[in-house]
């Protein structure tokens, strides 16, 4: 076999990278204006949602009118159908695909210590580093508007986030491999916002939820509660194709994390509605037990479709599984993954598996007023910077980013511009729900 052609030297990328300014300007970066010919927004959100159960559309359509930031979080399509036209780097990464405030969390590391990280990849796949980062910035706006600050300051904090994206990167682009690929951005001190989110996470242990989400099966073991209707007991047939589909997820997890597996078994399982995204989704929550009834091990399945980006990579193979394009996707991005991680199918549907609710915990979007919107933008920067720098390459990243605020300034103008355009489209989905072209309900 010959051997690999060399890499080129780090000098050599990082000038490659900064090259790239005279394809795409990173002042550039910060165009945005609808295109003329752009298609009616609510033909949009139906396409995006037509693989979704029909009967809780109303319940997805409630929850994003609540404010423009929970409309931008459930209609991704939308930003992919804007922003995909556009020109790029080239330089492709291991899109989180959904990158926005609420998309990172905590939760616990294989070793039982909390770390904080992207943790939705629904939308995951190789794509433009810029998407990524686009969409977070726009959240900041849109995050810190609905949290009540100015426009001085959520244009100051996607500056923010922008440069410590850029900081990140000159630092992750100088490490050796196995440090990167063991490097947290976890504060250690967990300090300003995070110092919330991670005292939750602490509490939210398995007895908990044991407790919370549980009730005596008055045979001496543990069932899950019903709570209609977002919480639903499974037919028969329903059922039976959980049992059929864990047996297949066991085959996706290694070795190790098959043998904790097989010292639990599923006793119950359950429709439960979850997110504002997510919504229409199939979400099965199953319960397992372990040496007794206080032992519980609770997994989430989740249906899984094409990612929202597909259609505009197209010169990416499909997915065979949309489960295993989402694991792989939190595998490539995250420092420390969810050890039962998995996919399975059924019922002619592709499922993602992990653990539910273990050690998890986000930021409620109110906390974001004051200083605390800089200083946890500034933390989702660098955090998606881990992710690129993991899953690209950091040193030719580094060299395009440059040590110049240039894109920084670029993208808080591009984050604001983008922002306005979602409070419009959210005035005409308002419009839409009035007008009874869309029905949308707070609760079902």
């Amino acid at each position: 076999m010959p051997m690999p052609p060399p890499r080129p030297s780090l000098a050599d990328r990082r000038t490659a990278g900064k090259a790239l300014r005279d394809r795409l300007k990173r002042t550039d970066q910060g165009y945005w204006l609808a295109a003329g010919d752009r298609p009616d927004l609510i033909p949009r959100l139906k396409a995006a949602n037509e693989l979704r159960l029909p009967d809780l559309l109303p319940l997805k359509w409630g929850r994003m009118s609540a404010s423009p930031f929970a409309f931008f979080r459930g209609s991704v399509a939308l930003m992919a159908g804007d922003i995909a036209p556009g020109p790029t780097t080239g330089m492709t990464v291991q899109m989180c695909g959904d990158a926005h405030l609420l998309n990172l969390g905590a939760y616990a590391a294989p070793d039982g210590h909390l770390v904080f990280d992207l943790n939705d990849f629904d939308e995951s796949m190789p794509g433009p580093w810029e998407w990524d980062l686009k969409r977070l910035c726009a959240s900041a706006v849109l995050g810190g508007r609905e949290a009540g600050q100015s426009e001085a300051e959520v244009g100051e904090a996607v500056k923010g986030l922008v440069r410590a994206y850029r900081e990140h990167m000159t630092r992750f682009s100088e490490m050796k491999g196995l440090e990167l690929a063991r490097f947290e951005v976890t504060p250690q001190g967990g300090g300003g916002v995070l110092k919330e989110v991670l005292a939750k996470a602490r509490r939210d242990t398995p007895d908990k939820l044991l407790a919370k989400a549980t009730m005596d099966d008055g045979q001496g073991g543990r069932r899950l509660q019903i709570r209609p209707p977002l919480t639903r007991p499974l037919d028969p047939a329903e059922q039976e194709g959980v049992w059929e589909g864990l047996q297949a997820y066991r085959e996706t997890v290694l070795p190790g994390r098959r043998q904790v597996l097989e010292g639990y078994a599923p006793v119950d399982a359950v429709f439960r509605v979850v997110g504002t995204g997510s919504i229409g989704q199939r979400s099965l929550l199953v319960l397992c037990l372990g040496r007794d009834s206080e032992d519980p091990l609770f997994l989430q399945l989740k249906s899984e479709e094409p990612s929202a980006w597909a259609p505009h990579l197209r010169e990416t193979p499909p997915s065979p599984h949309q489960g295993q394009r989402v694991a792989l996707g939190q595998h490539r991005s995250q420092t420390w993954v969810d050890p039962l991680l998995g996919w399975t199918r059924f019922g002619g549907q592709d499922f993602l598996v992990r653990q539910w609710s273990d050690h998890k915990a986000g930021i409620d979007g109110a906390a974001l007023g004051g200083p605390a919107l800089e200083d946890y933008a500034a933390l989702c920067g660098g955090i998606l910077a881990k992710a690129h720098a993991r899953t690209g390459d950091a040193v030719m990243l580094s060299g395009y980013l440059g040590d110049a605020d240039k894109l920084d300034e670029s993208l808080a103008a591009f984050a604001k511009a983008y922002a306005d355009q979602v409070t419009l489209d959210y005035k005409r989905f308002r419009n839409a729900i009035q007008a009874g072209d869309l029905q949308a309900v707070t609760e079902i």
